[in-house]
């Protein structure tokens, strides 16, 4: 669909008497509609939104909170920017880490200024769940994808979807708890997931899980042209993508944060943390255009 379709089609639903009866998409909607306007369209993924999805890895409780510790870091940054953020789904564990959570950051230039941030994440620490206090490296990996792609990029096939509906937990009140309205797909011929529980009904959830399946696999399609360009084989990248690290914080012996690809790095563990990323993805944008 064009921009142009695509701006009439939005006025349009906007100028219906029940546009605003879901707020948060009534939201989303409008900050696409600016988008658009302003010279943003589906292709130009850098100038719109994203989703980030975070998944704990190896080091059980250690690697749970690092993943919480991360949706800190980003909410943080985000904050700083000015963006909006919003889970979409989250699976916590009892002492408030997360063994994966998805969240969507809306905003003006998001997936350009976090697309770098994508890959495994490693963190080295005293551990505060070790009563010998001793050292424990944990991992997680993030996974940036654009909110808004080409609609004719992808065709989703029903036989190829295997739909799930489950009960939705948490911030959504009693309400929600009652019926089946979480939504996990799973497209078949490539394994590819997806699971959102943040709307109040089933089909809201389901229209966010199309539309985030969608970006996953054209996501993935982005990836295997780009392994071919360069010679490489998508499926050796995945195999390994735990044992390559983008970024390093080390909490002890040492106070360090380094990016593996750029080699930029701070001495300033709690700061970078904290949400100030700027300095990173400066260095990972300016790695990019050479």
């Amino acid at each position: 669909m064009k921009s142009e379709e695509r701006i009439a089609e939005i006025e349009a639903l906007m100028a219906s008497p029940d546009f605003w009866a879901d707020k948060d998409a009534a939201q989303a909607i409008v900050r696409e509609y600016q988008s658009l306007k302003e010279g943003g369209s589906a292709g130009d993924h850098d100038a719109g939104s994203a989703t980030l999805a975070i998944l704990a890895g190896a080091g059980g409780d250690d690697a749970e909170d690092f993943a919480a510790m991360l949706r800190r870091m980003y909410e943080g940054y985000a904050g700083k920017k000015g963006w909006g953020v919003r889970e979409l789904h989250a699976n916590e564990n009892n002492h408030g880490g997360y063994r994966n959570v998805l969240v969507e950051i809306t905003g003006k230039g998001v997936y350009g200024r976090l697309k770098h941030e994508a890959g495994v994440h490693r963190l080295v620490r005293i551990s505060p769940f070790n009563a010998n206090a001793k050292r424990q490296t944990s991992f997680a990996l993030v996974e940036v994808l654009p909110m808004l792609i080409p609609s004719e990029a992808i065709t989703l096939v029903p036989d190829d979807l295997d739909m799930q509906f489950a009960k939705s937990g948490g911030a959504g009140g009693q309400n929600v708890n009652k019926r089946e309205t979480a939504v996990r797909i799973v497209h078949i011929p490539s394994g590819v997931s997806v699971h959102v529980s943040s709307e109040r009904s089933q089909q809201a959830n389901r229209e966010k899980a199309l539309a985030l399946l969608k970006s996953k696999l054209y996501a993935k399609r982005l990836a295997e042209e780009e392994a071919a360009a360069k010679g490489r084989s998508i499926a050796a990248t995945t195999a390994n993508e735990w044992g390559s690290q983008m970024r390093s914080y080390v909490l002890h012996p040492y106070k360090m944060v380094k990016d593996h690809e750029t080699g930029h790095e701070s001495h300033d563990p709690d700061s970078v943390l904290g949400g100030d990323l700027d300095a990173f993805i400066d260095a990972a944008n300016e790695s990019e255009a050479k």
